[in-house]
Formats: structure tokens, sequence, C-alpha cells
């Protein structure tokens, strides 16, 4: 099996989960609460290299897993319908699905809501200001509401690269510095 299979594979079963948590929650109208805890799920996993190994370690058996995240889902004040599908991950040893389960989940509500997430790179950190006029640009242009995901890098020089949807537009420094070393290679 290849790794691109491998990656397809668990972002199907991921949907599938996904799915099945959505359509109950929204059923419920719990969809605010499910997309703040899914947010604070994303960082949990983020910042916690001990979540990280639980969920792909194979040295933690099934009862283990389930036993771990149900903690960590009552310790974080998880929905139940939240906290019932992770430990079912778990008990079907699914966990390593967690980080396309999160992504699928933000992606089914954000698309019930009318939203999208423009990745947005930029070589100085934004300003609310800037942020703000950035995302009703994009709302504009998409026709949806546009919520930010922005971080800094620096290697940039100047400009910001933003990704929406399948739309980048690159108007980074660093960018137009290889174009240019390009063109003038060409002409050399």
């Amino acid at each position: 099996m290849t790794v691109a299979n491998s990656a397809s594979i668990s972002a199907d079963i991921a949907g599938r989960y996904a799915q099945a948590l959505f359509d109950l929650v929204k059923d419920s109208g719990g969809l605010d609460t499910l997309a703040k805890q899914v947010d604070e799920l994303a960082v949990a996993l983020d910042e916690s290299a001990d979540l990280r190994d639980l969920t792909v370690s194979p040295l933690y058996d099934r009862s283990q897993q389930e036993a771990a995240i149900g903690a960590l889902a009552q310790r974080m004040g998880l929905a139940p319908e939240l906290a019932n599908t992770l430990r079912l991950l778990a008990k079907n040893r699914r966990l390593f699905t967690l980080p396309q389960f999160i992504a699928k989940l933000r992606a089914r509500i954000a698309d019930e809501r009318g939203e999208m997430t423009a990745d947005v790179v930029s070589a100085q950190e934004l300003t609310d200001a800037q942020k703000s006029r950035l995302a009703e640009a994009l709302a504009s242009k998409s026709g949806k509401i546009v919520k930010l995901n922005a971080r800094v890098d620096e290697t940039l020089i100047g400009g910001m690269i933003v990704k929406l949807g399948s739309q980048m537009i690159d108007s980074s420094i660093r960018s137009k510095l290889a174009s240019l070393q390009n063109a003038m290679k060409e002409v050399g």
C-alpha cells in the first residue's frame, strides 16, 4: 500500500465518523458548541506531544486509548456526542485519524455555515485591521464568510501568500525575486 492510499483511507475513515457526528449534532442544534470544542481539541492536539503519541503509538491498546481519551474529554468538558465519538475512534483503533477527523468536521461545519477558511502566510504579523480588510476582500470575492488562518514566515521577506479554496495568490517578495532570477537566466 502506498502512502497516498494510506492517507486516502484515513481521510475516508475520518470523513465517515465526522459526518455521523455532524448529522447527530446538527439535528440537536449544537453546531456552535461542536465548532468551539473541535477548535479546542485541535489546539490540544497541536500542543500536546503526549496526545499525538497516544493517537498513533501501537504501544497503547484499545482500552488504554479509550480510557485516556475519555479522561481527556471529561477534563476538557466535551459534549457527550463528541466525547462518545472520540471513545468510539479509540475503541475501533481509529484514533490515528484524529487530525483528518478534526479537519473533516471543521470543513463540514464551515460548509453548513457558509464559511471558508483562507490560509494566509505573511512576512510580518498582520494587524487586526489588516486581517479584517483581507477577510472582507476575500468574502466579497468568494461570496462566503471567510475566516483567516494566519501565520508568519519571515523568509517571505515581504508580502503574503493567500490560499482560498483551490486558488492561491502569492504576492511575496521571495516569489517575485525568484521570478526575476528565472527571467534573468533566460536572457543570459
